[in-house]
């Protein structure tokens, strides 16, 4: 197989489990994220903040539900059209390019990540991902 020819989508596959929505830190929202997900439920951002964030490191994260995921997760994502920067990104998230070993790490609870690709063309993937507007 040719490495240089592999795309996202052959080194991570969603299996829509959800194991990405559960702890792990929580999910960090920007401004942007905010308002849409705000706009979505019908609320405006500063009741969205209180009702359903908590903060850390003065930065709202989505509050999480008794199982330990996240507060819109129920089976599926019940936000998923204007789901997180963060959530939108994943796996290909800055911290592989950081260390590397975080996508063996990150494949241990997600079964849609592969782990069977040198780390250069892991590398690669998550930058070209990272580059493009999501």
């Amino acid at each position: 197989m040719k490495y240089d020819t592999i795309q996202a989508s052959t080194v991570f596959q969603c299996k829509k489990c959800g194991e990405c929505c559960k702890g792990y830190g929580g999910t960090f929202l920007t401004q942007n994220d905010v308002k849409a997900i705000a706009a979505y439920t019908h609320t405006n951002p500063d009741t969205f903040i209180k009702e359903y964030c908590e903060i850390s490191g003065k930065k709202p994260v989505i509050k999480q539900n008794q199982q330990g995921y996240c507060f819109f997760w129920d089976k599926i994502c019940t936000i998923h059209p204007v789901k997180p920067r963060m959530c939108r990104e994943w796996p290909f998230i800055k911290s592989v390019l950081t260390d590397i070993a975080n996508w063996e790490i990150m494949a241990g609870s997600c079964p849609g990540i592969h782990t069977n690709f040198p780390d250069e063309v892991i590398k690669n993937i998550v930058e070209k991902e990272l580059s493009k507007e999501k």
